[in-house]
Parts: C-alpha cells; structure tokens; sequence
C-alpha cells in the first residue's frame, strides 16, 4: 500500500537514509529538519503518516506530536516516534503525546514497515468519512472534527480475552481505575460476547492455550459487528513475527511481556480516542444524511425524499399490477392557530399531528412532510376502500383529543382535511394520483372541513 510518509529528523543523513528505505518500499517521502516545517506539511494535508524524530532544538518531537494530535484537521494522522531514547518513561511520554507507536534507534526494518502499512491502513478508513464529515458543515453541523479531536479515550468499555488467571487479574487490575473491564477465558465465547457487547476495545493474548490468538484477531476483524472494535494483541518477546503478521491481519496494536502498567494505559487510551474519533465522523455523516431526507421540525421525510421515492413505489405497483393509494393531509385554519398562539404552537402543532399521523401507518408506508402543514401518506399495497378507513382514522385521532401548546399550558382544538387517491391503471405517473388526491383534498375543505373525501372514480 503506497502512502506519503513525512519523515521528521533535523539531522539531514538520517533523513536521507529512512527516505532511501522507505522509497525502496515504493512510499513516497516527504522531508522536514524541525516541527514548525512537519506542522506546516501536516496542515497542508501532504502526509498520511509522520515519522518523528524526538530529540530536535527548538521545537522536539513531543511537543510536535502533542501539536498535530490536538488539531481538528491533523488528529487522523498517525505519528510514529523514532528515537534512540529507550527508557520505559521515554515511552510512555510519547504514548502520552498522543503517539500511535514508539520505536527505537537502531530501526528494524521489516517491524518499521508493517508498522507503517497497518498505520496507513488504519487511517484510509477514516479518511473518507472525514470528507464527508467536512461537508456536513453545509448543512449547519457543528464541527465534527474538534469534537472527535476533543475525545479523551477515558470510561471506555474493554474486553480482556485472557486464558491465565494471574496475567488477567494483574491487566485487568491496572485498566479498573480508568475503564470498565469485562475477562473473557474462553475465546470462542470471547468472539460471541464481543459481537454483543458495545465494546471499544478487546485485549487478545497470543498465548490463549486453546486457541490461535492471530485467528482470533482475524475474526474480530472480519465480523460486521466486530469490524470498528479496536484490537490490542498480547504477546511475548519471541513472538515478534506473529506480531507483525497481526499487524498485517488488521489488528490495531499490540504490547509485549511483561507489560508495563503505564504503557498499557496509554496504548489502550489511544485506540479508544480512535475508535471514538471515527464513530463521531461516522455519527457526523449519519446526521447529515438525516438532514438530507428528513423534516427536522416534524423528523417525518422531507418533500425531496417523498419526490425520489414516490416514482419507485409508484413503478414497483405498476410493474406488480399491485394497489398503491395515497393521502394528502392538511390542518384546518393552521393560519390562525399561528396568528392566534404564536409560531412556537404552530409548531407544536405540527410535531403532535406528525406522531398522530405516524401512529396510525405501518412500517412500509411513506409519510411525508410536503410543506407546510401538509403532509403525504403514501400505502403500497392498499385499496381505495382500505386507505379511506386509515384517512378516516388519522381524522378521528387529530379530532379526538385537544393539542398541547405552550409547553403543556394550554390546549387547543385541531381538526385536519383529507383527500385519498389510488392509483389507475392509466396513470402514466405518480403525479396524475398526487394531483387528484390535490384535488380530493380542496373539496374537503370547500365542504366545510374536517372530512375525508375520496377523488372521483375514473
């Protein structure tokens, strides 16, 4: 997988030399000498991961991570730091910094690049929900980057699959104090509760007796509903080959024995700040799908999702030689009930009378805000005679009890007109049955109101 990788060194031949190493791995490389070029770059958006250097004057590597890592717009960007610094506490201040990995002088090449790969995997999947986060901001969304950049990766819910008593009590002893931790010994009925369970994180040992750690890992991130969990493996010194092929697998992270209670918090902080960092992007896009096709006033479809769906229906019921009929619904005197009590109960209004409507349709049926006080009730599958008994029964039900306003100070009396339509075997449209249930409609207000009327038979 190519990627362009910012390397971040103030000595020029380490530069050249992981340049020369990564280019051979057919990556392209971008170089800076300090922090202030590597921010600059970052910003730019011409890096998809960083290799940092901690030890540089001015600005070092921590203080540049800290920086990347607290920015809306360069949070996604996993950072590496390479260093010579080899002490536990050299570490763990990285991890703090917000550092996706930690490695040390002399570099291993093989471990760096499967690194670099599952980092740059990582990231890919989160790059296109940022897009379309970013243009969620159109439609009045509040920033969705500074609030997944703003995630603490605290209280999260984590799963320990872990067949060793001490090795599970001593984990799950150090996370206790900043998560909820559930232990798992067997690993098959571990893959069962992770799917379950609402979890951001699972712990997976190497060494389960029974088991394949590496298979385990592979199944959790295969399964949809397992598929965004990050995954932590655990495993000895000597496994540093099945490591890497966990990373190659997918798996998110790891942490070798015997682990230090320091570092296993930081690195499981950091996988829940991602995990969660890509569910608000995922949340974010989900909402502005909602706006697209939903009324936020009444939360029933909006006229441009009524128009698109209308013709399918209406396509899918001629093709069938199957019933289709519709209802066009509108609020008596709505006008004065505005004029009389103010936008905020008309309002009201329209909430209460869209879940009256709703009440009274079934899953399959579309209903629709047209605009207005005027909403449309589309029933596949559905008689002329049976849509007047479900018209009839929406105006009983808006007739029956008075409407709340003014946060439940006072109710007023609300009654609604409605025109009912089917379709024809002559239509050669949608339109034709919208605009005799139009016209089904007017006649029911021209008659004095509060009434179904049926269109005129062909």
């Amino acid at each position: 997988m190519s990627a362009r990788v910012l390397v971040v060194d103030d000595i020029a031949t380490n530069l050249k030399l992981l340049e020369a190493k990564l280019s051979a791995e057919y990556f392209d490389v971008v170089t800076a000498l300090n922090g202030v070029e590597a921010l600059a770059i970052c910003e730019r958006g011409e890096a998809d991961i960083v290799l940092l250097d901690v030890m540089m004057p001015g600005m070092d590597g921590f203080e540049v991570c800290r920086r990347l890592k607290s920015g809306p717009t360069t949070a996604h960007i996993p950072v590496v730091m390479v260093t010579a610094l080899d002490q536990p506490s050299d570490r763990l201040k990285g991890l703090d910094a917000g550092a996706d990995d930690f490695l040390t002088k002399p570099l291993d090449d093989t471990a760096l690049f499967a690194r670099v790969r599952s980092l740059v995997r990582l990231k890919s999947v989160t790059d296109e929900l940022r897009n379309r986060a970013l243009a969620s901001r159109r439609l009045g969304i509040a920033d969705p980057l500074a609030a997944a950049a703003a995630e603490s990766g605290l209280n999260g819910r984590i799963l320990l699959i872990e067949d060793r008593p001490t090795a599970s009590e001593r984990l799950s002893g150090a996370l206790d104090a900043f998560h909820g931790v559930e232990v798992e010994t067997d690993p098959h009925k571990g893959l069962v509760r992770a799917a379950e369970g609402e979890f951001d994180c699972v712990l997976v040992s190497l060494d389960l007796k029974c088991y394949d750690g590496l298979r385990l890992c592979s199944q959790l991130r295969s399964l949809e509903r397992t598929r965004s969990v990050s995954v932590l493996m655990l495993g000895e010194a000597e496994d540093r080959t099945r490591i890497l092929r966990g990373l190659e697998i997918g798996a998110h992270d790891f942490l070798v024995r015997p682990i230090d209670r320091n570092e296993l918090l930081a690195r499981v902080r950091t996988q829940i700040r991602r995990k969660r960092f890509t569910e608000k992007l995922r949340d974010s896009v989900q909402s502005s799908m909602e706006m697209a096709v939903m009324d936020q006033l009444t939360g029933l479809h909006n006229r441009r999702f009524m128009d698109s769906r209308l013709g399918v229906m209406f396509d899918e019921s001629a093709l069938r030689a199957r019933s289709l009929a519709m209802l066009v619904l509108d609020v008596d005197r709505f006008k004065s009930v505005n004029d009389s009590w103010g936008h905020d109960a008309g309002d009201e209004v329209l909430r209460e009378f869209a879940d009256r409507v709703r009440a009274c349709t079934r899953g399959i049926d579309l209903v629709a805000r047209m605009g207005g006080e005027e909403i449309v009730v589309v029933l596949p599958d559905t008689t002329l005679e049976a849509a007047y008994a479900v018209a009839e029964r929406i105006r009983e039900q808006v007739e029956a009890e008075p409407f709340a306003i003014h946060r439940n100070t006072r109710s007023i009396s609300v009654t609604v007109s409605i025109g009912v339509a089917s379709r024809r075997a002559g239509d050669a449209s949608s339109a034709e049955m919208l605009k005799r249930a139009d016209e089904a409609l007017y006649r029911a207000k021209e008659s004095g109101r509060n009434r179904v009327v049926v269109a005129n038979a062909a």
